[in-house]
């Protein structure tokens, strides 16, 4: 017997023209999905600005000493940017991960965020799959995980692949902030997994720790959470394998280029 899979997969995609401007007014006929190179049919599609969650992680490591000041600043600069029904939980990651303030429409730092000290080792891969488990459970189908980090490695139990397979599944698009000092002392590795978490996912990899260029990348990133469209289909391939499927996004308009997840590990059993 088959199982017909009823699995929706979400897309929020986001759609640039040449100057790096949002392109709106697209209509569903202009996006063609295919899964693994079959085209599939696109089931719902929307364009309005709708509410969207994000789960703001801050790394608190040992490495992140001298930078935790920045941290802080830069996670409310990118609260400040939200609208008054997008909502917000803030997590700290070191050796744990905790959650410092649930979703919630608050645009201020919980007191606790203040009183953090770092301690040593960096769980990063356990923040983002404890952040995409719990953006998984929210009603709002656009999801964010901004990652304020060195991205420095060593101490979660999951893997990188596992975290990133978490937040593909729930449909959560990381945007990747490299807290660490630019230059030549810069740790190349930890940048690379920052930049493979939000490429795979759709998301934006920033290269700026500070200053007007971080204020700059924030209210691009906010803007561009609330122009996306979203676009949802039931996959023809109804095998629960467990295996990769890799997603390709099409739009029907020329000089215009689409950002969205690269594909999904489908479900097993």
């Amino acid at each position: 017997m088959v199982r017909v899979s009823t699995d929706l997969v979400v897309l929020n995609v986001t759609v640039i023209d040449k100057n790096g401007q949002f392109v709106t007014g697209l209509k569903r006929g202009d996006f063609h999905v295919f899964e693994d190179g079959v085209e599939q049919k696109v089931a719902t599609f929307t364009a309005e600005e709708t509410p969207f969650a994000a789960a703001i992680l801050l790394d608190t490591s040992g490495s992140m000493e001298s930078r935790l000041t920045l941290g802080r600043s830069a996670a409310i600069r990118f609260l400040d940017g939200l609208r008054d029904e997008d909502v917000a939980a803030v997590y700290n990651f070191d050796n744990k991960v905790e959650q410092l303030q649930d979703f919630s429409p608050g645009r201020d730092l919980p007191d606790r965020a203040f009183r953090l000290q770092s301690k040593m080792m960096t769980s990063l891969n356990d923040a983002v799959l404890r952040a995409a488990d719990d953006l998984g459970k929210r009603e709002e189908k656009r999801r964010a995980i901004v990652v304020l980090s060195d991205g420095g490695e060593n101490y979660s139990r999951a893997s990188a692949g596992k975290a990133l397979d978490h937040a593909l599944q729930s449909a959560a698009t990381i945007y990747a902030v490299n807290m660490s000092p630019d230059g030549p002392g810069r740790d190349m590795s930890a940048a690379g997994i920052l930049k493979n978490f939000a490429e795979k996912s759709g998301g934006r990899y920033v290269d700026s720790p500070g200053g007007q260029a971080l204020r700059d990348a924030f209210a691009e990133i906010a803007a561009e959470l609330g122009h996306q469209y979203t676009v949802t289909y039931r996959p023809t391939n109804h095998a629960r394998d467990g295996k990769w499927r890799a997603i390709d996004l099409k739009v029907s308009r020329a000089d215009v280029t689409a950002r969205t997840r690269k594909g999904y590990k489908a479900p097993k059993g």
